[in-house]
């Protein structure tokens, strides 16, 4: 029968790839994980790790159960916690992850908000892409993910539920005022990380070109400066021109690109109280969603309705 400390020991492994670090790790000898991962072997039947060398690796059935474990594991704490909250919001803790625009602008209207209806929650932050912060989610790590979907993504995430907290717009960042898409055809880019990328391939591509990225960072800050240093033009989320907006640069909402947000939870409802309670909050704090553009790019597609 699978035991939560031969699997905590199992999952310390995978982590750390080593008998020794999980064992620092969990303050037990070395003797005692290997002791445990013998005993989680005769209980599941299968090898789990195997010998390379000096060291141990995962066989294909122990990365399997690790991952399985990791899960379980985060879903044993958001337990304990939820039922810590059961009894009322007088204590509590939410751990959150968001990308960097919103950690910088509707995060903390909430955490703010937060702290003077419930000054017992402890809110613990992470900045975290949303496709890391999903991850997070379903590994129990974190209780709630701000993350973003556009009109026409799929919202379907096997054990995730998304509840809509608000909009953000996408905008074009250059020196000129009232500039367009079709102007920076030839242009160079300044572009931030893969999955970024492939939403300003997408705006470029409804325009009819790929851009020419010749720079690239995920700092909403650096790539201002670029952008007002002639280094080239870029895109910005709206959330991200609240955070940070220099006077040098211009910033034309590009219509047809608007994005949904979305406050991510794992698992059946309904929400502890602690949760729901952050979630209200974010709630509060994205609703409006202030437009930071002056003027539009009429040459983009309206967006669907909702």
């Amino acid at each position: 029968m699978l035991s939560l400390v031969h699997l905590k020991v199992l999952s310390a492994v995978a982590r750390h790839g080593s008998v020794t670090e999980a064992a620092k790790q969990l303050h037990y000898s070395q003797p005692s994980v290997s002791h445990h991962l013998s005993r989680l072997e005769a209980a599941t039947g299968v090898k789990l790790v195997q010998r390379v060398g000096r060291g141990i690796r995962l066989t294909p059935e122990g990365q399997l159960l690790a991952g399985r474990a990791a899960e379980i594991l985060g879903r044993v704490d958001a337990a304990t916690n939820e039922l810590a909250a059961q009894v009322g919001l007088r204590t509590g803790r939410v751990r959150l992850a968001a990308n960097a625009s919103a950690l910088s602008t509707i995060v903390p209207k909430a955490a703010a908000s937060l702290a003077q209806a419930h000054p017992g929650i402890e809110l613990s932050l992470f900045e975290q892409h949303p496709v890391e912060a999903l991850q997070l989610l379903r590994h129990g790590d974190i209780d709630v993910a701000v993350v973003f979907r556009y009109a026409d993504a799929p919202l379907d995430e096997e054990g995730i539920r998304l509840v809509h907290i608000g909009g953000d717009s996408i905008h074009l960042l250059s020196r000129q005022p009232d500039d367009s898409l079709d102007n920076h055809r030839h242009s160079a880019w300044i572009g931030g990380c893969a999955r970024c990328q492939d939403e300003l391939h997408a705006v470029c591509r409804r325009q009819g070109f790929t851009p020419r990225i010749t720079s690239h960072s995920d700092d909403i800050v650096v790539v201002q400066a670029l952008v007002a240093a002639g280094a080239g033009v870029s895109t910005q989320p709206g959330l991200a021109l609240q955070a940070h907006r220099r006077p040098d640069i211009h910033a034309v909402e590009l219509t047809g690109f608007r994005r949904r947000i979305y406050a991510a939870t794992y698992g059946d409802p309904p929400d502890p109280p602690a949760v729901a309670a952050v979630l209200a909050a974010l709630s509060e704090a994205a609703t409006p969603t202030t437009s930071t553009a002056t003027t539009s790019n009429s040459l983009a597609r309206p967006e669907p309705p909702h």
